[in-house]
């Protein structure tokens, strides 16, 4: 099944080589949880900290039963600090 992901400022630079900016489209299997989709590009736990799917908050202790399905956005952020 095909998904969109998102993933923003520090984060895009674990995106392959064929991604539009910060996006990249996906086939991935059914049922696919957020967590898989995370550890599949390696993404630092640490540095996973806002995820949306389709512009919903999903909690880090729901990450890894949330599947995803066909046509989701998902779009991750990495911790972010101001001043």
């Amino acid at each position: 099944m095909r998904i969109t992901l998102k993933l923003f400022a520090t984060l895009s630079d674990y995106l392959p080589p064929q991604r539009v900016g910060n996006i990249v489209e996906l086939d991935v299997s059914p049922a696919t949880s957020v967590i898989e989709v995370v550890h599949q590009f390696n993404l630092p736990l640490h540095l996973v900290h806002l995820v949306l799917v389709n512009g919903k908050y999903i909690k880090p202790e729901d990450r890894d039963t949330h599947h995803l399905i066909e046509n989701d956005v998902l779009a991750i952020w990495p911790p972010v600090a101001g001043g």
